[in-house]
């Protein structure tokens, strides 16, 4: 009984941790980045990362255009509001 117990303890306290990895690696900044520190130093890969962050910066732009004209295409009714002059029922 207490080999039953202590495996289900230990899969719970490792599910946790892993669940915590798991979360901190997700909410992390999972996109390419040069250290730094080095970049503060050398020039070109200052110019490195200003160009991954342009790049960051484009795709986010094209992700919330793309995602506002879906929203506005699902906006609009499904059946048209009926014309002036026609006999509504």
């Amino acid at each position: 009984m207490m080999i039953l117990v202590a495996t289900l303890v230990g899969l719970l306290v490792g599910g946790a941790v892993c669940l915590y990895c798991m979360r901190a690696t997700i909410a992390g900044n999972v996109g390419p980045q040069l250290r730094r520190m080095h970049a503060d130093i050398d020039p070109q890969l200052r110019r490195m990362q200003n160009q991954l962050d342009n790049i960051e910066t484009a795709v986010n732009l094209a992700l919330a255009t793309r995602y506002a004209e879906m929203s506005s295409t699902l906006a609009q009714p499904a059946i048209p509001p009926p014309r002036p002059g026609e006999d509504q029922r």
